[in-house]
């Protein structure tokens, strides 16, 4: 499927650098009137006029999208769980027609979206999205995400990023596989067998490339074995924020542009986009370097998918159990080994062009606690020092860095909560579970009660202060903080 850049190569470029709209996104996800030929043969002619006028041309020629939610109006009159019950219809996408010549990737399913600017399903924020759907009974709509996340795998060949043709380069955190044990919980272990396959082909798109691992893919080497990084198969300025990329590489001293693309498209899957987790310098993006960092959260999450296949299939007496378990025991000790901090006693990132641990601790450290695969001992450590350098009153912080990044201090996201007071209880940290549970669960309603809304991310620091940082201002509905609130008010509640 074409992109946007492909579609409209002339027009593309003039609309991002013309400035034509605020945000960069608008234009890629507008969706044409007429056939894609005759707006390029129109646009080829039109353009040579002195009085040509291009976000006219842009309005004549395509629908621009609305955003999300801006027809729902908050009843602040209702409790904070009445609120997220109701704004899930308002959230909800029924399958889609394909249109030629629109970004979007049809889906066979209805589906929930974000919320805001964000007009797509998206991929690791649909598992927080489930959560909540779980709690509020909406089991329909969660095997309907799971069936169009299956249905992007045997199409596509991995899920994306969100179901737009400018994010196939890239996917997201792979929490495929924790969707499907959530469905199974609700429908019972045959789901595991109903999505074997499309289990296998995720694990096998971020496992390419590891028969040459000389090619610049996902696998990395790292002595005795091999580890994962983000990437994305792409170089260039992303297409939805086409100008804020180039304008970044403008300001570069060196000509590596490409390396700069790719590092923030890499930092893009991650879903910490962007944060000084993936900086060298932590006050300057232009040092970006996802590509060089083998990630606590990423291999933790491969853990989870290579230990799920392992017991689905031995369930199912299939010999395939014995290499997953292969798999998932080799990235355990590895994980323990290359990515404890000894110093620290903490789960650390890695750069391997150094070889050295990035001294940027973040949340994502209670992936392995998530997991199930720390020691007690580590996790007890970790359990320490989260609760003494990233709690906050409102939660936890992603790093303790100000950095004007929306993944640093002093904001906090609903996933992060979710991992944290998982990987806890795992542990038997019961009290400290609650604590940052209910931390959060009161800055979400005390926001909610003095706006009427759930926003994308929360200030946890000052808690009368918005969140901020970031290429967009902050986005309301919202998937993944509905679906986390409804599933740690629950926790805090029994």
């Amino acid at each position: 499927m074409k992109t946007p850049d492909e579609l409209y190569p002339r027009l593309f470029v003039d609309v991002q650098t013309g400035h034509v709209f605020p945000d960069s996104k608008t234009f890629v996800d507008a969706v044409n009137k007429i056939p894609v030929v005759q707006i390029n043969e129109r646009y080829n002619v039109q353009k040579k006029d002195p009085s040509f006028d291009l976000k006219q041309f842009v309005l004549d020629h395509f629908e621009l999208p609305d955003p999300q939610n801006s027809e729902f109006k908050s009843d602040r009159s209702l409790h904070a769980i009445e609120h997220v019950n109701s704004l899930w219809p308002h959230l909800t996408r029924q399958a889609d027609d394909p249109v030629k010549g629109s970004s979007l990737l049809a889906l066979p399913h209805p589906y929930i979206v974000p919320g805001g600017r964000f007009g797509e399903i998206y991929y690791w924020d649909s598992y927080f999205t489930m959560l909540g759907l779980n709690q509020s009974g909406r089991f329909n709509m969660i095997h309907n995400l799971v069936d169009n996340f299956a249905h992007l795998i045997r199409t596509v060949g991995h899920i994306p990023n969100g179901n737009r043709s400018y994010f196939i380069s890239r996917s997201q955190p792979p929490f495929f596989a924790l969707m499907v044990e959530l469905l199974a919980d609700i429908e019972g272990p045959a789901v595991f067998q109903k999505y074997s396959e499309e289990l296998i082909r995720e694990h096998e798109f971020w496992m390419k490339g590891i028969e040459n691992i000389s090619t610049n893919l996902r696998v990395v080497l790292l002595g005795s074995g091999t580890l994962n990084r983000y990437w994305d198969n792409v170089d260039i300025p992303r297409q939805e924020s086409w100008i804020e990329d180039l304008e970044l590489a403008n300001e570069m001293e060196s000509d590596d542009e490409n390396k700069l693309f790719r590092d923030i498209r890499a930092a893009c899957e991650s879903g910490w986009d962007f944060s000084t987790r993936w900086f060298m310098d932590r006050s300057n993006m232009k040092s970006i370097c996802s590509s060089q960092i083998i990630p606590v959260d990423l291999n933790a999450l491969l853990f989870c998918l290579e230990s799920i296949l392992a017991k689905s299939f031995e369930a199912a007496s299939d010999s395939r159990s014995e290499h997953f378990h292969h798999l998932a025991d080799k990235r355990k000790e590895l994980i323990n080994t290359l990515l404890w901090d000894q110093e620290l006693d903490i789960y650390q990132d890695y750069n391997f062009v150094h070889r050295s641990f990035t001294k940027v601790p973040s949340a994502a450290m209670a992936y392995p606690l998530f997991a199930n695969m720390a020691s007690q001992d580590q996790a007890m450590s970790v359990r320490d020092y989260i609760m003494k350098h990233l709690l906050r009153p409102g939660g936890i912080v992603c790093t303790n860095n100000y950095s004007g990044q929306q993944w640093d201090a002093p904001n906090g996201w609903a996933p992060l909560q979710w991992i944290v007071v998982k990987g806890f209880m795992n542990y038997g940290f019961e009290n400290e579970a609650r604590e940052v549970a209910t931390r959060w669960v009161r800055l979400n309603e005390s926001v909610y009660a003095s706006t009427g809304k759930f926003v994308e991310k929360y200030n946890v620091e000052d808690l009368e202060l918005e969140a901020g940082g970031g290429e967009y201002p902050v986005q309301d509905g919202f998937g993944w903080s509905n679906g986390v609130y409804l599933a740690l008010k629950q926790f805090v509640s029994v």
